[in-house]
Parts: structure tokens; C-alpha cells; sequence
């Protein structure tokens, strides 16, 4: 990792490319998915057959893309019943964690106004679950139980199964939330699928869940024809460490974000010089032992920064600067700053509070904005699952007590036939004119020669 003091000269470049680290995404990748989009759209299945049997190397039919009852009950049988026994023990919290999110309607009604928020699920939910390099059943539980809280009729799922292979684990997570729809293709053509339907594969209201690059601009791409949850960027993490704090937990904990992949942005801040040789013995050592060494090592040398600030103030000014999707505070008391963090897609409060508890069992979701968004963007929950609608009702004596202000209101904007519409039923100012409800009803009974036709 990178070692820069505030002092130096160097620091303010390192910080700002920090801080503005957030990417378009890269012009040719984006081309690229555009043409697969395109074909997905005109196409359909055909094209989607086409890239998985190019970019997966599975040849499929329309008949088997769908993954089947009996494949799902076989993984059961290919599975460790420990580990699936783990697996209902984090299903279980996570859903117990997000149950607490609903949100309910509300209506007030008082002299003649009645006003409403109602709460809506949407009606269909696609999850791309990744499947490639790295296969991950939590990120099933993540993005599925959420939609599931919030009662989203109809959730189906695209994972990639390269060479044919099936994660066993991933396919017993979408049993777990009783999601059976579960399809067998992935990369950008699995998310045009979803946003524009084919003959197979129905459409969806909305994309959720994390991908590689070609994904991440498929999601941006169609956006607006679907909604989707958020264009998410390597994985992140930041810790604050005072000098008291134990360099074994921070080096194994920067090494575990730097495993997920060669991008992962690997972030420490801490005032004491001395803590940091600690952690980089530590990490050179514990690095050493690791299965996915190559990948720590190039994270690290790309996108691993150490900063030495001049006190644990300062680091907490600069960590919400830069945003990061998860935070850690191995600091004494750290609950005296939590009031002080503001953005940060996920914090974890004391040496005893591992990131991994929030990928895995903790509760809270772990689908987290990226590369700066947690000063705008929140992590996936229920909330992105609902949809509100607005219900306003007026009788007539509110409407004449509210018109003079509408009127002058739309006047102003050049909108006339705005306020006409208000004062066509507030000329007179009668609490009900002589064209209202009642006499055009009287009218209706006793003069039918207007339906004649």
C-alpha cells in the first residue's frame, strides 16, 4: 500500500483522486453493451443463447433456461447440511432485519381535504446474482429478501453458470426465500433480458444486484426502461485506527477487501506512524498464506493507500470526504464518533466488529453505494422495492377557500387554462353551483336522448 502523510507534498493528489474516484465506466465496454442490448431487444432469446454460449460456453435452448425443480432439489443433496444450516441462520436475521424497514400508508383528513401517501410493491423484481470468478449465495439473500419484505409479486434471478457449472449454494439461497424462477444465463444479456423481456424470459419493473463492468453498463444503459438499485463500483474499504488499535485485526481486515478483486479500492487512515509498520508486517505476513494472493497484491499496489493524519478528527473529516461503501473504527470508545460519520455506506463499531459480519449474518444489507455515492445513495432495502402514490381530495368549501390562491398561482406561471379549471367551479362561489353532481343527475334521468346514439 501506498504511504502518504498530510504533511506531504503528494497528499492532496492522492486524497482528490480518493475522493473522485467514482467512473462513467470505460467508453469501449460501453459500446459493446450497447450492441448486446440492441440484439437482446430485437432478438430475444435467440441472442441471449448466442452470448452464454459465447462468453459462458453453454449451449442452451430456450426449454432449459430455465434452471429446473430437480436441479434445485439436487443441490440439497451436492450441499454440506452445515453449511446450509448456516445459511437459514443468516436468511433468518437478515430477514428479521429488514422486516423493520416496511413502511406503511398514511391518510389526514380535515375541514374537507383528505390526503394520502399509499404504499405499492412492485410487481416484478430481476436479481443478477454473480456467477462467474466468484459465486455468491449471499448476495442472493441480500437483494431477494427485501423484495420479498416488501411483497414484490413476482422475483426471478439470472446467475451465470460458466461451462454448465451450478453453485449448489446459490440455488439453496433462492430456495430458502422461495424464489424459483431462476435462470442460467448472466453478463449484460442477462440484464437486457430482464429490462426488455424475450419469448422466454418475462420483463421485469426493476434490476437489482452487483456485477462486473460489462454488467454494471448494461444496468446504467437501460435505466429509465427499468428502474434499477445502483451502478455499483469495486468493492471498498476504510478504517480509522488509533495507536492503541491491534495491527492482526486491521491487516487481516484490509486484506479481505483487497481479496475480492484486483479493483477493490483498500483505504487506512490512522495518526500513529508506528501502528502502520505494525500493520504492514502483519499483512505481508498474513498475505503470504492466502489462496487469492495475486489478487491482494494487485489491489494493493492499484488502490492501497495508507494515510497518516495529524489526529482520529481529522481522519473522520476525510473519510466522509471520501464515502466509502464500508467504514471501520478501531478506536477506543467509538461510539463518541459515530454522530461524526455521515457518509459511509456501512460502519462497524470496534475491534470486535469484523466487516464480514456484514456480508454474511449481521442483518443489515450489504448491497452498499460505491465509489462516493454514500454521500447521496443508501444501502438496498424494502425501500427500493415500494413505489408511493399521492390521493387528494377537495369538497367544494375547501376548494373555494383554497381557488384565489391557485388561480393567481397558475396565472403567474402563464398557465390559463390551469386556473380556468379552478374557476369554472368557483365563479359564483355557491357551495354547490346549479350544474353540479345533483341537478346533472336530476338531468341524466329525465333526458335519455343523449345515450341515444
Amino acid at each position: 500500500m501506498r504511504l502518504v502523510s498530510v504533511s506531504d507534498k503528494g497528499f492532496t493528489a492522492a486524497y482528490n483522486k480518493l475522493v473522485n474516484r467514482f467512473s462513467l465506466g470505460k467508453t469501449d465496454v460501453n459500446a459493446t453493451v450497447q450492441a448486446i442490448l440492441e440484439d437482446v431487444r430485437k432478438q430475444g432469446d435467440r441472442a441471449v443463447l448466442r452470448y452464454t454460449q459465447k462468453f459462458d460456453r453453454i449451449k442452451l435452448t430456450s426449454k432449459t433456461l430455465r434452471i429446473s425443480q430437480e436441479e434445485i432439489k439436487q443441490a440439497y443433496k451436492n450441499a454440506d447440511p452445515n453449511i446450509v444450516k448456516s445459511m437459514r441462520y443468516a436468511k433468518e436475521r437478515i430477514e428479521a432485519f429488514h422486516q423493520r424497514q416496511k413502511t406503511k400508508g398514511w391518510a389526514i383528513k380535515k375541514e374537507g381535504i383528505y390526503l394520502a401517501q399509499r404504499v405499492y410493491p412492485l410487481d416484478s423484481v430481476g436479481l443478477y446474482v454473480p456467477g462467474g470468478t466468484a459465486s455468491y449465495p449471499s448476495s442472493v439473500f441480500m437483494n431477494a429478501i427485501p423484495a420479498m419484505v416488501a411483497g414484490c409479486k413476482r422475483i426471478q434471478i439470472c446467475t451465470p453458470t460458466p461451462d454448465g457449472k451450478l453453485n449448489p449454494y446459490i440455488l439453496i439461497a433462492a430456495d430458502l426465500v422461495k424464489v424459483t424462477e431462476i435462470y442460467r444465463i448472466g453478463g449484460a444479456q442477462a440484464i437486457g433480458a430482464l429490462a426488455f423481456g424475450t419469448k422466454t424470459i418475462p420483463k421485469v419493473d426493476k434490476i437489482v444486484g452487483p456485477g462486473n463492468q460489462y454488467v454494471a453498463a448494461a444496468k446504467r444503459l437501460v435505466f429509465g426502461q427499468v428502474d434499477i438499485d445502483m451502478v455499483a463500483g469495486p468493492s471498498e474499504l476504510l478504517i480509522i485506527a488509533d495507536a492503541d488499535a491491534n495491527p492482526i485485526y486491521v491487516a487481516s481486515d484490509l486484506l479481505s477487501q483487497a481479496e475480492h478483486d484486483a479493483e477493490a479500492v483498500v483505504i487506512f487512515l490512522t495518526p500513529s506512524l508506528f501502528l502502520w509498520k505494525k500493520v504492514e508486517q502483519e499483512m505481508r505476513r498474513q498475505q503470504a498464506a492466502l489462496p487469492r494472493k495475486k489478487i491482494v497484491a494487485a489491489s494493493l499496489k492499484a488502490h492501497g493507500v495508507t494515510f497518516i493524519t495529524e489526529n482520529i478528527d481529522q481522519a473522520i473529516t476525510m473519510a466522509n470526504a471520501i464515502a466509502p461503501e464500508h467504514l471501520s473504527l478501531f478506536v477506543k470508545d467509538p461510539f463518541q464518533y459515530l454522530d461524526q460519520i455521515v457518509n459511509a455506506g456501512s460502519v462497524f463499531l470496534g475491534e470486535d466488529t469484523p466487516q464480514a459480519l456484514g456480508d454474511y449474518i449481521a442483518g443489515p444489507n450489504h448491497v452498499l453505494p460505491t465509489g462516493g455515492t454514500a454521500r447521496f445513495f443508501s444501502p438496498l432495502s424494502v425501500d427500493d422495492f415500494i413505489k408511493k402514490s399521492s390521493v387528494i381530495s377537495y369538497s367544494r368549501k375547501a376548494l373555494l377557500k383554497s381557488g384565489d390562491h391557485l388561480i393567481r398561482i397558475a396565472e403567474v406561471e402563464g398557465l390559463t387554462a390551469h386556473a380556468n379549471m379552478v374557476r369554472v367551479r368557483t365563479a359564483n362561489g355557491q357551495s354547490e353551483p346549479p350544474t353540479g353532481r345533483a341537478n346533472r343527475q336530476r338531468a341524466e334521468r329525465t333526458d335519455h336522448s343523449r345515450w341515444s346514439r
